[in-house]
């Protein structure tokens, strides 16, 4: 937040882009810096106010609103790496309401958990002017394509809400180890996340404590031992397509969690350096005038190549 002061109080006025904002949301992403317990901390003790009064955590700030911050301890300035500020990836769509860039593998979508930086902090940085830039959904940090952001908080509502209701169509294309034999395949596997004793988030299929997780494959083509299969989400679970392929034992070329470690070793000599997933395209009503809308992000050059150098190399077992 520029203008912040570490030794006196701060007041901001609420504006169009923060409006039904909550208001612990609004100081995570104002308060650069500060711990989210010490946030929290804050508002418990009213040391944040909204036009004079204590508020909770969950209140929804109206455009308008007078908001007291309190002195606070920000990092220090250059502790952090800052994001560059040139493109970060092509852009595939954008109007006054939404911005689509095709993410390229080996870009998280936000800082956190030892990266310094993301897709969203590079976007932002690139585009000082933007009043407003949050992520509608997310891509693993290998995974590649279509990366949907909302430039006003109206049309981050009307994307989440098309996502909970399943009206949103996405599409990923996939390379898996072995010959894949169904044209169309419904796949509804209850995935559950935990963290194991290292630390690492870890996600299984469980029958007992999983929440729903339902995929539709379709066979693209065979590949010399592999076959490229289009994924249909029609839920959102973290690693759902990574952990319901490598259940059915066919696990994505590349994918260093749930793959298979040795073939993928193998692969990298050939010329696979990341996990084979990608996301391919997206369809969904525009957030103001309600038409279909389909973005489309094309197979990296480097999943081609790998495409072209299976089919070389085994031309007999494609198909």
């Amino acid at each position: 937040m520029n203008g912040l002061s570490k030794g006196s109080v701060t007041w901001t006025e609420i504006d169009d882009a923060a409006h039904d904002q909550r208001i612990d949301n609004y100081l995570l992403k104002t308060l650069k810096g500060v711990p989210k317990s010490h946030v929290y901390r804050i508002l418990r003790s009213g040391q944040v106010r909204v036009n004079s009064r204590r508020v909770d955590a969950d209140y929804r700030l109206r455009q308008g609103d007078r908001v007291r911050i309190p002195p606070v301890r920000v990092a220090t300035p250059g502790t952090n790496r800052r994001p560059p500020t040139g493109a970060v990836a092509q852009t595939l769509f954008e109007d006054e309401w939404l911005l689509a860039i095709d993410k390229p593998s080996g870009l998280a979508v936000h800082g956190g958990s030892g990266v310094s930086f993301g897709a969203i902090e590079a976007l932002r940085a690139a585009r000082p002017e933007a009043r407003f830039l949050e992520l509608v959904h997310r891509l693993d940090r290998d995974t590649s394509g279509v990366l949907l952001l909302a430039k006003k908080r109206p049309a981050l509502v009307a994307m989440h809400a098309q996502l909970r209701e399943g009206r949103v169509d996405k599409r990923y294309l996939v390379l898996v180890a072995g010959r894949w034999t169904d044209a169309r395949r419904k796949v509804d596997l209850p995935l559950h996340k935990f963290v194991n004793r290292s630390g690492e988030r870890r996600v299984v299929v469980d029958e007992q404590e999983g929440a729903s997780a339902h995929t539709v494959f379709h066979l693209v083509r065979r590949v010399a031992g592999y076959t490229l299969l289009e994924a249909e989400l029609k839920t959102g679970r973290t690693h759902q397509i990574r952990v319901h392929l490598s259940h059915l034992g066919f696990p994505i070329a590349g994918d260093e969690k749930y793959g298979d470690f040795e073939a993928n070793k193998a692969l990298a000599k050939t010329g696979l350096k990341r996990m084979f997933l990608h996301a391919a395209s997206m369809r969904f009503s525009h957030p103001a005038g309600g038409e279909r809308v389909k973005i489309e992000a094309p197979l990296p050059p480097e999943l081609e190549r790998f495409l072209e150098h299976l089919a070389t190399r085994n031309p007999a077992q494609s198909a």
